[in-house]
């Protein structure tokens, strides 16, 4: 059963929003289906909740449209959850409660689009190795949508930055934010050493919370062979729990590099990124191990 809202409350969004997920178990079973997990057993392992709580709010969920029951195995009929349109459109209301809480409540409410290396992000990112990326596809420049992990590669080398300054302006006092400055710089090292991620039968790509457009301006201007992703609607960000920061009424990722193999495994992380054309070369080195290590 859905919670009923007061009367009084009967027009406000928010009271209804907080009517479907305005519970701890709801917000974090959609961020576990996000992040992949989509099974009773996965989602009761991972939270450690009750069989009972679980199924509830499973139910709850359903009902309110924000997941989906799937079959995927008959003989007993058992199914998995997955994030209907609805749900997905929650994504990047999980990411700025992500990002409003690594800046007030784990940081000291600085806005930066950068990290301590002793930070809550940080360490959440330390982790991500082990992690495997959901399957999702996502708009790239060249048009279409694209899988960020090329399965053909011996490895994939993702590099996440904040924006480039093409074709809209960037937000007010982008140039005083930490960590902001410096996105096209770090297109351009990429962009020369291309060259040698295909030699070594690497894929590479670039990724942003811009929209396509605009990257498609900046790839052409820039000349940029690789193809630029947009995560727009934050899903590979809510997929790995990406850092971002909030700006120009906007969510911005982090610069961060990694490494994933052909089973969508996450194998290497830089972050934060402190030296972009030592990340650029650690980037081509930590795939050139990981193409080798699947190899052998």
């Amino acid at each position: 059963m859905l919670r009923d809202v007061p009367e009084r409350d009967a027009s406000c969004a928010i009271a209804q929003s907080a009517a479907v997920i305005g519970d701890w178990w709801s917000i974090l079973i959609v961020r576990e289906t996000a992040r992949g997990r989509l099974r009773f057993d996965e989602l009761q392992q991972e939270l450690s909740i009750s069989r009972k709580v679980l199924t509830e709010r499973l139910g709850h969920l359903t009902e309110a449209g924000v997941l989906e029951r799937v079959p995927y195995q008959s003989g007993p009929v058992r199914y998995e959850y997955r994030l209907t349109d609805s749900g997905r459109a929650l994504l990047p209301v999980l990411v700025a409660m992500q990002d409003w809480a690594d800046r007030w409540l784990l940081g000291d409410g600085a806005l930066s689009g950068s990290a301590a290396p002793d930070s809550a992000e940080a360490a959440r990112m330390a982790a991500l190795p082990g992690t495997r990326l959901p399957a999702l596809t996502l708009p790239a420049h060249t048009g279409g949508a694209l899988d960020p992990v090329d399965p053909a590669a011996g490895a994939t080398v993702l590099f996440c930055y904040p924006a480039t300054g093409r074709p809209a302006p960037l937000p007010a006092g982008w140039g005083d934010i930490p960590g902001a400055v410096g996105c096209t710089l770090e297109n351009r090292l990429f962009r020369e050493a291309y060259p040698e991620f295909r030699a070594a039968g690497l894929a590479l790509r670039g990724i942003s919370t811009q929209r396509p457009d605009e990257q498609r301006e900046f790839a052409e201007a820039e000349e940029i062979p690789f193809p630029l992703l947009s995560d727009l609607d934050v899903r590979l960000a809510a997929a790995l729990r990406l850092p971002t920061f909030h700006v120009g009424q906007g969510l911005r990722l982090k610069r961060a590099v990694l490494v994933l193999d052909r089973r969508r495994t996450v194998r290497r992380v830089a972050f934060p990124v402190t030296d972009i054309p030592g990340a650029v070369r650690q980037a081509l080195a930590d795939a050139r191990a990981v193409a080798a290590e699947e190899a052998a």
